[in-house]
Parts: C-alpha cells; structure tokens; sequence
C-alpha cells in the first residue's frame, strides 16, 4: 500500500481529511492525457514473453483494476502502514469463505457470534463437515471471551447484523492474541470510515463492499485486510484455487463509488440518529437499536472504538402483520434487503429465517434523501399502520 502524499499513489494520513484520502484512495500516478482513475481492464490473459515474472499473467490471479482498488481500500482501513495488504473477492461471502477455509484445518477450533449475519450458520455446518470445532456466543458483553480459549481464529462482527450489539475490539483482541488466536472483524456495517479493527489490534477486517462502501446497491464486493504476509498469502492462494475473483467492472464501479463514501456515509449517519431518536420517542416502545443513540446500551463502547456509527437502525414492532403493514405504508423507504446504499430500504428480518429476531423486528438501512422526507415517510408509516 502507497503512503506517496500529492497526487497519485495514494496520500499520507497526517495532515489529510478522510473526504481527500477517500477521493483520491488507489490513484495510479497521473501520466499526461490519461484518465485520473483508468479504466476497467477487461482481460483474460495478458502478452507474457519469455519468464512469467511480471505482475499480471493470468486474468484469474491479477487485473490493474483490482490493484488499484485493493489499493484503495488498504488506504482507507490502514492508512500510512505499507505492511498491509487487501484483496477483493466476488462478494463478501467470498471473501468471508476465503479467509476462514484458508486459515483454518480440522482439529482447529474457530469461535463465531451467535447473532452474526444470517449465513453464518451455514458457514458453521461447511466448517464443521470438514472436522473444525466451532463455538458461539453473543456479540454483546464480550461474551465470546468466554469460549476462546484453545481457538485458532476468533471471528467479531460489531456492530453486529442485524441486532446492532457491540462488542469491545481491543479487549478481545487483546486475550486472543495472548492465547495465540488470530482475530478478524466484519467491518461491513462500519465501514473503514467508521472504525479500523487492525488499529483496534485485529490480524483482518473482512467487509461486504455490497454495502455501504460502494454504497449504490449495483456492486457485489468483498474484500480482506491483513497485516501478516503468510496470511494474506494463504487467502490469496485459496482465491486462486476457488476463482472468487472480482470481475474488473464491478472492481472499477467499487473504487470509482469510494471517492463519495465520506459524503454519503456523514449524511447516513447523521440521518439515522435523527431517525433513531425519533423512534425512541415515539408513543410506542419500538426497542430502538442504533450505537449513536447516547441512551443505546451499546453507546458507550461504540463512541470508545467508532468514529462514525453507521446507517442501520433497528426496532420492533408488536407482531408480523404490523410490521408487514408499515413496511406497505413507506412511500421512499424500499422494502427490499442488504443495506448501506444511498436509497433507504427496510426490511422485516424474520422473514429469512436465519436471524433470532422477533417476528415484528425491523432493520432500517437510512440512505441519503433529505432526512426531513425520509423522517416523514417512517414516521407517516408507522401512524398509518397502527390503525390497521
């Protein structure tokens, strides 16, 4: 990863907003007539004379456009460290998929949280087919502290999906690495605007860039940062066995939505406190979840190892029929899943299956319309289905 400042190459982090480091992340040096940020390199092989010694020989192993992107969001989750490498993968659970199944062997035993991202459990059934012990405990107090020892890779997702706990990075991070554990945390909610769990002492942040970083709802993304070269070698390996690779459009829509991530991520942010606040405040208790909220239980935590606290907020209504019918009643809130992207959607979990939530649980992703709209859409919503 460049630490070049100026122009090109990426820029140093002293002295540079997050707003100018975003926009010009994985910049190639400017060359004269040439576009800022080149285009999507569509290759499936490349001229390779003689020895196969230069950086792209294959289209399955490398492509410019990925380096220039991997670039990028290196930059942005360690920005000013040069010992740090990123890969992106077709999708996050590519990239989720890929960092545990090349970290970990039978014999070992990996923790996980008990209220992670609904996939999950499958990832535990694929993991424990192949002879790997897994345990689980909910992200909220630290509770994975308590089935750690002896584990080869702990697994942290906080805030968690779609419950929003948080749990205390460097704390278990901390134990973990005295016990010989590696760390990952899924970064997706937070994005490396939010927190940068290798500054908070994890070996990885692994993220779905579906989400809020490429933040448009057009990209299937995934990526993984790690500090430790043997590491990253063994997840670059099982990429290139699997063939989970970004094709080079989507790498290049990724990196070309990074330069607004800043603007798009402080609105939605900002919009889902207003949000959150007005949900806590309704006539009804809502269980409002949102780590901005100063009264979230999660707040404390969250304002020690966030700096921003991202754009999904949760509540539950009484029952399936009224949430099914304020979700009817939303007028610019889609109701579709995933979250992140500059349109708001909301969904009503449940109806997945794979997430321990109540029938009537919500998960609202705040996108960037004008708050006061879409302040009136939730709450015009919630009005007219109470009366149904």
């Amino acid at each position: 990863m460049s630490d070049s400042a100026g122009r090109g190459g990426g820029v140093r982090p002293e002295g540079v907003g997050e707003g100018t480091r975003a926009v010009r992340a994985g910049l190639p040096e400017p060359v004269a007539y040439e576009p800022t940020l080149p285009g999507p390199v569509f290759a499936a092989h490349f001229h390779l004379p003689g020895e196969p010694t230069g950086p792209y020989t294959y289209g399955r192993d490398e492509n410019p456009t990925w380096t220039h992107l991997e670039r990028a969001i290196g930059e942005l989750e360690a920005p000013g460290r040069d010992d740090v490498e990123t890969l992106v993968f077709a999708s996050g659970m590519a990239a989720i998929s890929a960092l545990l199944f090349s970290q970990l062997r039978a014999g070992d035993v990996a923790v996980l949280p008990s209220d992670g991202y609904q996939v999950l459990p499958l990832v535990r059934a694929q993991l424990e087919a192949y002879g790997i012990e897994v345990r689980t405990a909910p992200t909220g107090g630290d509770a994975q502290l308590d089935v750690l020892d002896g584990a080869k890779l702990l697994w942290i997702e906080t805030p968690s999906n779609p419950g929003l706990d948080v749990c205390d990075v460097r704390r278990l991070a901390g134990a973990a690495r005295a016990g010989g554990t590696l760390v990952a945390v899924d970064n997706t909610l937070a994005t490396p605007l939010g927190q940068r769990p290798l500054e908070l002492g994890a070996d990885f942040s692994v993220a779905s860039g579906t989400k809020q970083l490429t933040g448009h709802g057009d990209v299937l993304l995934g990526y993984v940062t790690g500090r430790d070269a043997a590491a990253m070698a063994a997840v670059r390996r099982w990429r290139k066995i699997v063939g989970a690779i970004a094709g080079p459009m989507e790498a290049w829509l990724a990196h070309r939505s990074l330069a607004t991530l800043q603007m798009r991520v402080d609105r939605q942010t900002a919009t889902a406190l207003k949000i959150a606040e007005a949900l806590r405040d309704w006539t009804e208790k809502l269980n409002v979840r949102y780590p901005g909220l100063p009264t979230d239980p999660s707040h404390p935590l969250a304002s020690r190892q966030m700096r921003r606290y991202g754009c999904v907020v949760s509540f539950t209504l009484p029952s399936r029929a009224r949430a099914e019918r304020f979700l009817d009643a939303l007028r610019l809130v889609d109701d579709a899943t995933s979250f992140g992207g500059v349109r708001s959607t909301a969904e009503r979990r449940g109806r997945w299956g794979g997430d321990a939530v109540p029938e009537g649980f919500i998960r609202l992703s705040v996108g960037a319309e004008d708050p006061e709209d879409l302040m009136d859409d939730v709450l015009g919503a919630l009005k007219t289905s109470s009366q149904g």
